[in-house]
């Protein structure tokens, strides 16, 4: 089996959970409705504990502690797709870029639960659990604020035309692509893309939110070859104060 493959399915995948986990949890104490603020704070909580897995399972093909791989690299050591970096903005952003990410994380650990991997199908077969919940928090949200007022449809459908491209990046092939494929390790970024797409179509139909015209996608990409926006370096050394100054301090 190709270790090289796996690893680098493994950081991206990682790299999104930790990026997004600390995101959402800037959320705390900030939310719209206190509902609201636990929520995006317990979301972010799983989010980290679900990274640490996936870094722990790179520990154990040779890759450095999860502690020091997840607050030691600089930016461009990091993988995430470059929307998840991006500031929190509004709620309205912020929910709307929960509703994108989890759909397509909680499909492409669906897919991985029957990886030819066995270590990653079986953390796999757990997390596609516990994203059921966070993905039913999107979908209840994204539909209620796409059709309460004219002034929460606006906002959504703003937030969904800012997002898309960003969005699209999280489908960034790899350099193993293929061999992930042939392996039957992952069906690999494009046949996510497509279940996506199908998954998120009819939700926005039912918000009366429109996806933004084909002719008008232009993935943002570079994310998961270590380009990143001018976000993620100061986000990373705000997460890793508490590393820099006690590296023994457990999460």
């Amino acid at each position: 089996m190709n270790t090289e493959a796996i690893k680098e399915l493994l950081y991206k995948m990682a790299d999104d959970l930790l990026i997004i986990g600390h995101r959402n949890s800037e959320w705390t104490g900030l939310g719209p409705i206190l509902e609201e603020d636990i929520a995006f704070s317990s979301m972010a909580q799983d989010k980290i504990g679900q990274s640490q897995a996936l870094f722990q399972l790179l520990h154990e093909l040779g890759e450095q502690a999860p502690d020091t791989v997840a607050f030691t690299r600089n930016a461009n050591q990091f993988h995430n797709a470059q929307f998840l970096e991006l500031p929190n903005g509004d709620y309205d952003f912020s929910l709307m870029r929960h509703f994108l990410y989890d759909i397509a994380d909680q499909l492409r650990f669906e897919m991985l639960a029957t990886s030819s991997y066995e270590p990653l199908a079986k953390v796999a077969r757990k997390v596609k659990g516990e994203l059921k919940y966070h993905v039913f928090h999107a979908n209840t949200w994204i539909t209620k604020l796409g059709t309460a007022t004219d002034e929460s449809h606006a906002r959504m459908q703003a937030a969904l035309s800012a997002s898309w491209n960003y969005a699209l990046g999280m489908f960034e092939e790899g350099s193993f692509e293929v061999q992930l494929k042939t392996e039957n390790i992952f069906e690999g970024e494009s046949a996510l893309k497509n279940r996506w797409l199908e998954t998120i179509t009819p939700i926005f139909a039912k918000a009366t939110l429109t996806i933004p015209d084909v002719k008008t996608w232009e993935p943002k990409l570079g994310g998961r070859k270590g380009y990143h926006t001018e976000h993620l370096q100061p986000l990373l050394d705000e997460m890793s104060e508490v590393f820099t100054i006690d590296p023994s301090a457990e999460w």
